[in-house]
């Protein structure tokens, strides 16, 4: 974004802010509250309940999630674009339900639910009988929204992202809380990598409501929501931790669908390129054995300002209008992106919202009269100069799906000659509008519905604001144009977190910032953070390179290493890419989700988990000679070094200032964590062998190891490989045992290479076996069959037994683990 754009934003936000925020308007009054009850009937998981006129329907849909659900006049609009239309729900949660007495009760096996008769309000209680949420006396369910009381001393979280410094700013959103938004906030999705959901949720419970917008109001002993946009108000608490909060709210709102497994790669984007320039950058990667697994082209790959739909066609041509013509003469017969393809490189690309109304010698577009006679522009919006092109302009209106149909139908031929992924842009404002929460949600809705119609393909996308729903339409977000240096680097941390809270798992950045230039010892340790983040790409304005040899020897090499240690997690990465869209929780979380009853990790924005093992607190502070990092309680094994740490504690981590290699990494006691030889991409070659490095604990663990094609949507029929591992030690032994494979997927892998760590193994059995002993790793690897060997490495003395991977094993190493 330019100065220019940025002045149009700011300016933009000062003034929508003032009116949002009700300074020129009238105080809201009170709305009417709810009398006596009239009736009561139960049927199934539903209970009915009549209110006057009214209608209140009370559905028990998870023992963990109940759906109220107010109809004013007894009259309800379709659930709104945050929740799953597809999703279903299966009867027989209530254990008890008593309607003759009052209060009514209901029960389930995670909560109870209390409904007085008069007036009507509702009560929830937690499994131990704590109350949670009572609606006011005053008020409760209206109208409008929905009151509760709850329990002073509460933390909350969701609702809204992190804005950029000078993006549009709620004036209850207070900065300083991190993560936390104890204060309520303003739900909409905003621009600029900010984000909005519907949600506030606590350590102990959760408030959904289904509202396109809105508002909470939040104090210590009050959670108030406002605004909502159906007629009838439908919202939905959700009894647990924070992890089981979140896993409930992907339920209903949509659960991601599986990433192509490239996008878990390192991805090199850029503004001002050329066919033969991407070429020589992805060669360099090559020389250098740098892993790249995607490249993202910006506004060079289209034929933009072209007569006559050049926003859609890759830029192959020279006719009038083209701003920079036949920069990829190869790109429209898909030549270029086979030749990509053949040294593992997926191609994704930009796509704006807009298209161009005016010639370059007068006269309407074609897509400018479709557009505009079919009523696919954005409602109230006039043309405008677009700044790429320099010519009349207008914005394509997604909430239609006859316009979203148009779209993808002339997006489908880049589709079909080679891009993989959809990087979706300027869907959030341009040029002084701020479009509304739903139209980078259905910009990239008509982009993964038209891609599915045509192609089993899995979709992709990048976009620069997330509304709670989008996650179901291959949705990932990046955090807008954001300046380099370390204090914009460090402030990522807590726009990721805050994202996440608002259900948005496949998070990015870009890294070394948009606008300026990093300086080397940025780079490097902004490369190190991005390892540890949901998506991993590099990108900065028009005719700025972020590819790791641009900034000195010593960045480079920080740069390899942290890239070739993402390559190596790659099967934990991927395992976790599944566990999100079976449940909703990503691969990072907050440390909160993990340890809901440590003060400490309520707002600890500095660290995070990195899937169910992994605690990383990346250096963020130039120059920096130490990192201070606070372990919860539990034990803890440095990745890199060894050191055994027992927490709750903090530290203060030594690092390098000069060689700025360090990563602050600590694996979980308990953990089985997989790991592969480093590989240029992900599927330079089969993967036949795969490291479990087990870090033993007397509590039993698990694992589910996960596989399959990387690429089409087979998964969703059984076209997947999943192995169960578990593991528990004793004073004197460590088990780990394998469960039979899942699925119908056949993948490469042949052995498991179980790796206990800190133990010197004694003995050791394969299904009660002794199996042959080789004489180091590097033996029992180049092995043929199953065998044992024993050794030593940072983390001490270590036994390693292979065993045939997919099958039944149980491995039983006899020693005395020192963790």
């Amino acid at each position: 974004m330019s100065a220019s754009h940025r002045r149009r934003a700011t300016l933009l936000a000062t003034t929508l802010l003032s009116t949002v925020a009700g300074v020129c308007l009238p105080a809201i009054p009170a709305h009417a509250a709810l009398g006596p009850l009239t009736s009561a009937t139960l049927t199934g998981d539903t209970l009915q309940l009549t209110v006057g006129a009214d209608t209140l329907l009370v559905q028990v849909l998870r023992p963990d999630v109940v759906k109220v659900d107010y109809r004013p006049g007894g009259v309800a609009d379709p659930a709104t674009a945050v929740i799953d239309p597809a999703k279903t729900w299966g009867p027989g949660h209530i254990a008890s339900a008593d309607t003759a007495s009052n209060p009514i009760v209901v029960t389930t096996a995670q909560l109870t639910l209390k409904i007085s008769r008069n007036p009507t309000r509702l009560s929830f209680f937690d499994s131990t009988g704590t109350q949670v949420l009572s609606e006011q006396a005053t008020e409760g369910v209206h109208a409008d929204g929905v009151k509760f009381n709850h329990a002073p001393g509460q933390a909350f979280y969701g609702i809204t992202g992190n804005p950029l410094p000078w993006a549009e700013r709620d004036p209850k959103q207070n900065l300083a809380e991190g993560m936390q938004r104890n204060d309520g906030g303003r739900v909409n999705a905003n621009m600029q990598g900010d984000g909005g959901a519907p949600l506030a949720f606590t350590a102990r419970y959760g408030l959904l409501v289904d509202s396109i917008d809105g508002d909470f109001a939040i104090t210590d002993t009050t959670l108030e929501f406002s605004g909502v946009s159906p007629r009838n108000v439908a919202y939905y608490v959700l009894v647990g931790p924070p992890k089981q909060v979140m896993a409930g709210v992907a339920e209903l709102s949509g659960k991601p669908a599986m990433s192509p497994k490239w996008a878990l790669g390192f991805n090199n984007s850029e503004w001002g390129t050329t066919q033969t320039e991407v070429l020589s950058h992805v060669q360099g990667y090559r020389d250098r054995k740098i892993p790249l697994d995607a490249f993202t082209l910006d506004f060079d790959f289209k034929a933009w300002g072209e007569d006559d739909y050049g926003e859609f066609r890759w830029n192959s041509t020279s006719a009038s209008g083209n701003v920079h013509p036949n920069k990829f003469p190869s790109g429209s017969a898909g030549t270029f992106a086979r030749d990509m393809a053949a040294k593992g490189v997926m191609l994704m690309g930009i796509m704006k919202p807009r298209v161009v109304v005016g010639k370059a010698g007068g006269g309407t577009t074609l897509q400018g009269q479709w557009a505009r006679s079919n009523g696919c522009f954005y409602p109230g919006r006039a043309d405008y100069n677009e700044y790429f092109s320099g010519r009349p302009a207008n914005d394509v209106d997604f909430s239609k799906q006859t316009c979203r149909d148009w779209f993808w139908q002339h997006s489908r031929q880049m589709f079909d000659t080679g891009i993989a992924g959809w990087w979706n842009d300027e869907a959030d404002e341009a040029n002084g509008t701020l479009f509304d929460s739903l139209q980078h949600f259905n910009m990239q809705r008509a982009l993964y519905e038209g891609q599915r119609a045509v192609s089993d393909r899995r979709v992709f996308s990048l976009n620069r604001n997330f509304y709670l729903g989008a996650q179901r339409y291959g949705y990932g977000m990046w955090s807008g144009d954001i300046d380099s240096g370390f204090g914009s680097m460090a402030e990522q941390r807590t726009r990721m977190l805050t994202s996440l809270n608002l259900g948005e798992t496949k998070w990015g950045m870009d890294i070394g910032g948009f606008n300026g230039d990093p300086s080397p010892e940025n780079y490097a340790r902004w490369m190190q953070f991005g390892a540890f983040v949901p998506i991993y790409r590099v990108h900065g304005t028009q005719n700025k390179q972020r590819q790791p040899w641009g900034y000195g020897a010593t960045a480079e090499s920080a740069a390899k290493r942290a890239i070739e240690l993402r390559s190596r997690l790659m099967p934990y990465l991927y395992a976790h890419e599944r566990k999100n869209h079976e449940t909703g929780i990503g691969l990072v979380r907050p440390l909160f989700y993990d340890y809901p009853s440590d003060p400490n990790a309520a707002n600890l924005t500095s660290e995070w988990m990195f899937g169910e093992w992994l605690l990383v607190a990346p250096v963020v502070e130039q120059g920096a000679v130490s990192k201070q990092v606070y372990l919860p309680a539990g034990t803890w094994t440095d990745y890199a070094r060894g050191t055994i740490y027992r927490g709750p504690l903090t530290l203060n981590y030594p690092v390098n200032a000069s060689t700025w290699e360090d990563i602050p990494l600590f694996v979980k006691a308990g953990a089985i964590l997989p790991t592969q030889d480093v590989l240029q991409y992900v599927s330079e070659k089969p993967v036949r062998q795969i490291d479990l490095d087990v870090f033993p604990s007397t509590n039993p663990s698990a694992f589910t190891l996960y596989d399959d094609d990387g690429l089409t949507r087979a998964y969703e029929n059984g076209g997947f490989f999943k192995q169960l591992i578990t593991t528990h030690s004793t004073s004197t032994s460590v088990t780990v045992a394998t469960e039979p494979k899942a699925g119908g997927f056949t993948p490469a892998l042949t052995h498991l290479i179980v790796k206990v760590n800190a133990t010197m193994g004694l003995a050791a059995r394969i299904d009660g076996t002794t199996p042959v002993r080789y004489g180091d790793l590097a033996a029992l690897k180049a092995a043929t069959g199953e065998g044992w060997t024993t050794g030593s490495d940072q983390y001490g003395p270590y036994t390693a037994v292979r065993i045939a991977a997919g099958v039944a094993r149980t491995v039983v190493v006899d020693g005395t683990p020192s963790l």
